[in-house]
């Protein structure tokens, strides 16, 4: 056995011990009555209190004697002063033993780090001064049964942190900023299309026909119908039914869910804003997007200078506009654009790269896979890759210039994609000629190619205005904005392997 597995069971003994102790300390104060009382309402928050009377010295506060009611979480205990924290911060109550009765300085002894306790009392500044509440009485609402991570070396092992988020929540002052700055972002968001006339809806997460993106569904049974279903990979077809129903202008936050593998930026649950508006294209789609960002970024960080790791994104400037072609040529100057158009060179290119090639990749298909390989990763300030070949663009329209090209785009910032837009394919033979060749291409063995949706075809039979749509990863979006380098950072209960 090795010396961290000994470790591990010292640790698991010792916390085994603190918790059949507090267990005790529960069944004596269970032998006294209501262990778990809910009658105490509290009438103040702790960060709300050192705002309220920040200005305030110690002898203003001293004459006013306002009294107060406070509730939390024990986190410390320096003998006369308690630190409690509730969901705005923390706040010192002080245990006066002279005028405090014997009773509950008795109980005030047996109770823990993690207890959670109600005070009542008036708020005072001590001679350092430090804001603290001089509490006339104080009583135990909740027993932890359980003690809370060493305050010197808290909640350090990552995926503890991941399994066991509430603890996480309870000790790491960042993760609880984490997400509240995720709330922020997904609230202005909302607002900010509603500003603009954009009507948020619902669409089913259950879905017959699994659409709207190339990926691997979650299969699932629905008894009552006695029928096969995916959970939702995306939306978007059900949106651009809306929009041919009159609706011209929506957006869903919704979650989606790929069978696909997990990595720091890739999770089979995640978050996507996906809004569409009539009578616009992909480049109104590029401008809107900037918009969006800069204000985000000014929201959270006061600045649109966008800290990440090592590195700061500026979402100041504009963005660079590049297309899927030009970003080869630029980001590997020891290609040509002859070897991008002759087939055989762009085979020979992506075989090189890519491992894990069909055989019967189109030229536009092979120009993509030599992008990702070799020029994703290398898009560090915020750019909008434009025109993708139509045969890895089944939803979007055709390029009026080039038909091979489709009038779309994806943003990246960092190497990661962060969007994917496009002007919206209205026509319904050409999608159904589209989506047909993605039956062929799912029945040559590529499982996240599309189905065919004839539904779908037959909504854009009743005509579908010019439309320009757009997704939005949020978890993503918000890694960035709270410098987190793991997706997993930005999800609060996010899934991971069974524990032996």
């Amino acid at each position: 056995m090795s010396d961290q597995q000994l470790d591990s069971q010292d640790i698991q003994k010792e916390e085994n011990s603190l918790i059949a102790l507090r267990k005790e300390k529960l069944a004596a104060v269970r032998a006294k009555g209501n262990v778990f009382p809910n009658n105490f309402r509290r009438n103040n928050y702790c960060n709300t209190l050192h705002n309220q009377y920040a200005d305030k010295t110690k002898e203003e506060l001293a004459d006013a004697a306002i009294q107060v009611k406070v509730a939390g979480r024990i986190m410390l205990n320096r003998g006369s002063f308690i630190v409690i924290q509730d969901m705005t911060g923390r706040i010192q109550i002080y245990v006066n033993r002279k005028t405090l009765p014997e009773e509950t300085l008795i109980s005030v002894k047996k109770w823990d780090i993690g207890d959670i306790i109600a005070a009542e009392g008036t708020i005072a500044r001590s001679r350092k001064g430090d804001l603290y509440v001089k509490i006339t009485s104080v009583s135990l609402l909740t027993k932890s049964l359980r003690p809370l991570p060493d305050k010197h070396h808290g909640l350090t092992d990552t995926e503890q942190r991941y399994r066991q988020r509430y603890v996480d929540l309870i000790v790491n002052e960042d993760a609880r900023q984490t997400f509240r700055v995720r709330s922020k972002v997904i609230a202005y968001i909302r607002n900010f299309l509603m500003q603009r006339d954009f009507l948020e809806v619902e669409t089913p997460m259950l879905h017959t026909i699994p659409s709207g993106a190339a990926a691997k569904p979650f299969k699932t049974h629905h008894n009552a119908l006695n029928m096969e279903m995916s959970l939702r990979i995306a939306p978007e077809l059900y949106l651009k039914r809306l929009v041919v129903g009159g609706f011209e202008k929506v957006f869903e936050i919704n979650r989606n869910f790929r069978n696909e593998g997990i990595s720091p930026r890739h999770n089979p649950e995640f978050t996507m804003l996906e809004f569409y508006q009539a009578f616009t294209d992909y480049e109104d789609n590029m401008d809107l997007t900037e918009e969006l960002f800069r204000e985000l970024a000014q929201l959270v960080l006061g600045s649109t200078d966008v800290p990440y790791g090592d590195k700061v994104f500026h979402f100041g400037e504009p963005f660079v506009r590049l297309s899927v072609f030009d970003s080869i040529l630029k980001y590997n100057p020891d290609l040509t654009a002859d070897d991008l158009t002759d087939i055989n060179k762009a085979r020979a290119i992506a075989k090189k790269v890519c491992t894990s090639l069909f055989g019967f990749e189109s030229l536009g298909k092979l120009q993509v896979i030599i992008f990702e390989k070799l020029v994703e990763h290398k898009l560090e300030q915020p750019h909008f890759i434009t025109q993708y070949p139509f045969e890895v663009s089944p939803l979007a329209r055709r390029n009026n210039d080039n038909p091979n090209l489709t009038n779309r785009f994806e943003l990246f910032i960092g190497g990661r994609e962060i969007a994917n837009a496009y002007s919206e394919l209205n026509d319904a033979e050409d999608q159904a000629e589209r989506l047909m060749a993605q039956v062929i291409e799912k029945d040559a063995g590529n499982d996240e190619a599309m189905h065919y949706d004839a539904d779908f075809i037959r909504a854009l039979e009743y005509g579908m205005p010019p439309t320009a749509g757009e997704g939005i990863g949020i978890d993503r979006l918000v890694m960035l904005l709270t410098n987190s380098p793991s997706i997993r950072d930005v999800i609060l209960f996010p899934h991971m392997r069974p524990q032996a």
